[in-house]
């Protein structure tokens, strides 16, 4: 991976990176997702890139962005190149390295399968040809014992020992579990992290595995960035997209990251066919995962077998919960034939339009909401903004929103936002 930046990534960068470490850029307004989707599919119209608003005779595109993003505040962010020098120098120290989708480097799998809704960043460490290698994907719960540690790394182990890439989270719990199980086989693995990425790579442990290629870690993330849900629950599509088949070892009931990524793809996305676990005791999580469409683990037990299992494809459409007999909820999928669709990498930041899933900020906002109805500590909107990662007038917007809708109630002095499921006085 080259250390230089092309002129796109440059601008991607200097308009939604914070490049202040482990925090947000408190003095400028940076694009959110949404924000930059809408510039990027203006510029893409006027036959424009984003490297383009760096240029020296760039005052008029900026003025012609004025109805998309404020020009004022497009010049704020380009003109932070000191602050991005700084950090460039930085992650150049650690041996990370930086790709945008308008790279030709950037992972064909996260293009081909989420278009629009790919990163506009990617920050990472270690060998990036793993990320277009597939594999099985493994995802579970943060907290589980020690008979599903065991579990988990031998999945690990039969994945190295297949020869195929193990894609995973890194969190602790099932994440580690795995990815530990066949990195000691000798396997290769992919973790895409959702918080903590430089500190991740600078750990002893990973360091021989990142230089040798056996392992890569990659963020859509500031790499000195902290935890935070809405980051959390973001990358879950990321791990799907990476793989060929995904397994569910663990999961809450209606909670948790774990939950929610699954039924993403389950109802929504469709990238791969989701396993869940299928011996010893699954609980009510994973039997709920199987009524809404995924299928039982055939437990495979070498290298030809797991291949099986990784060849099904998802169906494009899962039959409702109420159309499913306990009989027919486990029934595999069609054996389809799987397949990448590899759009030609260009410098082009994104494809086209027509490929975009339908209301990808619906389905964003949709999440949103699930996450604040819970919200049962009063908040301002600067602690919601800070909490989901976003900038504060979008959170207000969203918040505003939900007021509306009645989903959560707004409080003045001083004002701030809770959930009107909380019973009792708040304020």
């Amino acid at each position: 991976m080259s250390n230089s930046l092309s002129p796109n990534t440059q601008a991607i960068l200097l308009l939604t990176a914070p490049l202040i470490a482990g925090r947000r850029d408190s003095s400028s307004d940076l694009l959110t997702a949404s924000d930059y989707k809408r510039l990027v599919r203006f510029l893409r119209d006027k036959q424009r890139e984003p490297a383009d608003l760096l240029n020296p005779d760039t005052q008029g595109l900026l003025e012609e962005c004025q109805q998309i993003v404020g020009s004022e505040r497009l010049k704020n962010l380009l003109a932070r190149g000191f602050l991005l020098s700084q950090a460039v120098e930085r992650w150049q120290a650690r041996a990370l390295w930086v790709v945008s989708r308008a790279d030709a480097e950037y992972p064909r799998r996260l293009k081909a399968r989420l278009k629009e809704d790919a990163p506009p960043v990617l920050y990472g460490c270690g060998n990036a040809a793993l990320l277009d290698t597939g594999g099985l994907a493994v995802v579970g719960s943060r907290d589980v014992d020690d008979r599903l540690v065991k579990y988990t790394e031998g999945i690990g182990r039969l994945v190295a020992r297949a020869q195929r890439t193990l894609v995973s989270g890194g969190a602790r719990g099932v994440d580690q579990a795995a990815m530990r199980g066949a990195l000691e086989t000798g396997g290769k693995v992919a973790g895409v992290l959702a918080d903590s990425l430089e500190r991740t790579a600078l750990n002893r442990e990973h360091r021989n595995l990142l230089m040798n290629g056996q392992l890569v870690l990659i963020s859509p993330y500031d790499p000195s960035a902290g935890f935070n849900v809405g980051n959390a629950m973001q990358r879950n599509k990321l791990i799907y997209a990476l793989a060929d088949a995904a397994l569910v070892v663990n999961s809450d009931y209606n909670k948790g990251g774990t939950w929610a990524g699954a039924v993403e793809q389950l109802e929504k996305l469709h990238l791969v066919p989701i396993y869940v676990r299928s011996n010893g005791e699954t609980g009510k999580g994973l039997e709920a995962l199987g009524r809404k469409g995924a299928l039982p683990w055939p437990n495979p037990d070498n290298a030809e077998a797991l291949a099986s299992a990784l060849a099904v494809s998802a169906p494009s459409e899962i039959p409702n919960e109420e159309q499913l007999s306990p009989a027919t909820a486990r029934e595999p999928a069609p054996d389809y034939a799987a397949r990448i669709e590899t759009p030609e990498v260009g410098a082009q930041a994104i494809p086209p339009t027509a490929s975009v899933p339908a209301a990808p900020a619906e389905e964003l906002f949709s999440k949103v909401r699930s996450l604040l109805e819970k919200m049962d500590t009063p908040k301002s909107d600067a602690e919601v903004a800070e909490e989901l990662n976003v900038s504060k007038s979008q959170a207000k917007e969203w918040l505003q929103r939900l007021v509306k809708e009645g989903v959560i109630k707004k409080v003045s002095k001083p004002v701030r936002y809770c959930s009107t499921k909380v019973s009792g006085r708040l304020f």
